[in-house]
């Protein structure tokens, strides 16, 4: 049978799609995309946004509506977080949610042997051990995502994951270790560690930290690059700097969380710093990394945000100066507090501060990329355009074009900056 998934949402997401399709192939499936046709489809949901509830049911109804023999299952954050709202969508034949994801299998196979729609989420557990099953290989040929983390104990008033997730739970060190092994010996040059709360690695294990996380996969042999997902801002502590500094194969690329740069909204938010301490996190991370990027999330229009705090909180953006910055509008989501907040954002508002914002953002990334050109960078090369530009990352994550003849993916190779345009640095190779 051919099964195909349509992965929305975070970097955890698209590795728990990716260790789902390869226990299907293990068992005789066979994976496709989601663009063919297929037996089955397996929509892994993403409901930090209602953009994202909105595009996972549109996603179910598509593909029964073109495939009405199909074998429709919803899975992930959308049925975990509003199971009642998943029972009603009865396009799709299996609804479960992603702590029980390791049930694909049998719940489709008990779906063939009798023909009804199956419902099974099952809620979220203090105490639950991480669970999932582990990848070879993932989707891009020469970065993988490893996920070592699940679950938040954190309660930020507009975020609905504490419930869609859980707990924090941490893979073991010793499972980490395994995990990374085979992923080099699939020829993977980078890894990227990846969480729902990832800095918290650990903190429901003995006498383990986040940075021996890094350090273990840092040590895989065959393993040149190691990168983060997500950090909180108050997780990164002299202790962890330190820590990271260490690491020769550490990329020191940090996207760190601020969510605002005022502290009226930060503080409605229910996170757990200032835009001061912030800051003094980011002029630590640029002091202790040669070469150091900094990226981070901005939301705009939070109930009770005024025009005075949004550009209060592009000024700060200015400030730290930021290599990119992923804005997006507050979307209210049910069962948080934020949702019960006064001083809703009307829509049409939220949307012109969004587009504000990432014009401005947008040329304080120009400005912090043009001053790398002139350097020389080693980049590990992904793809290659119709065109013949060969395009990959720095360590920092500057994407760079090269006009390389030779097919250059899969290489690190040294390069000269020299150009920027169209989001890009083309560059030269150093011989």
């Amino acid at each position: 049978m051919k099964a195909a998934f349509y992965t929305l949402g975070c970097k955890v997401n698209q590795y728990e799609s990716q260790a789902m399709g390869e226990f299907l192939r293990k068992n005789g499936f066979e994976t496709v995309p989601h663009t063919e046709k297929a037996d089955i489809y397996i929509i892994n949901s993403c409901t930090v946004t209602g953009t994202g509830d909105k595009k996972s049911r549109q996603a179910v109804r598509r593909f029964k509506r073109m495939y009405p023999d199909c074998i429709t299952v919803l899975t992930g954050c959308m049925p975990q977080a509003y199971p009642e709202k998943a029972r009603e969508l009865t396009q799709a034949d299996i609804v479960m949610g992603n702590r029980n994801n390791t049930e694909l299998l049998r719940l489709i196979e008990e779906y063939i042997r009798q023909g009804k729609r199956i419902f099974n989420v099952c809620t979220h557990e203090i105490g639950e051990k991480f669970s999932g099953d582990t990848i070879t290989s993932f989707e891009e040929r020469t970065r993988a995502f490893l996920k070592i983390q699940d679950g938040c104990n954190r309660r930020c008033s507009y975020c609905i994951i504490p419930t869609s997730r859980g707990f924090v739970r941490s893979k073991p060190l010793d499972e980490i270790k395994e995990e990374a092994k085979h992923l080099a010996e699939s020829g993977y040059k980078e890894i990227v560690l990846v969480g729902i709360n990832l800095s918290s690695y650990g903190r429901d294990l003995e006498n383990i930290t986040f940075p021996m996380a890094v350090k273990a996969v840092c040590e895989t042999e065959g393993i040149e690059r190691v990168r983060l997902g997500s950090l909180e801002p108050d997780h990164i502590t002299d202790e962890v700097i330190d820590a990271l500094a260490s690491l020769k194969k550490f990329c020191p690329q940090f996207h760190i969380s601020l969510q605002s740069g005022c502290d009226k909204t930060l503080k409605a938010m229910n996170r757990h710093y200032t835009a001061q301490e912030y800051y003094d996190l980011c002029v630590k991370l640029r002091e202790n990394f040669k070469n150091a990027s900094l990226t981070t999330d901005l939301m705009v229009g939070f109930p009770g945000e005024t025009n005075d705090d949004f550009e209060e909180s592009l000024r700060f953006c200015e400030k730290v100066g930021f290599e990119k910055v992923h804005v997006f509008p507050y979307s209210r989501r049910p069962g948080t507090k934020a949702d019960k907040m006064e001083n809703q954002i009307e829509k049409s508002e939220k949307e012109r501060r969004a587009a504000r914002a990432i014009e401005v953002c947008e040329k304080i990334r120009e400005g912090k990329i043009r001053e790398a050109l002139g350097t020389i960078e080693e980049v590990l090369f992904e793809s290659r355009t119709h065109d013949g530009f060969s395009e990959g990352y720095t360590e920092n994550y500057t994407p760079v074009r090269v006009k390389a003849d030779d097919c250059l993916m899969g290489k690190i190779a040294k390069v000269r900056l020299t150009e920027y345009r169209d989001g890009y640095c083309y560059g030269e190779i150093e011989e």
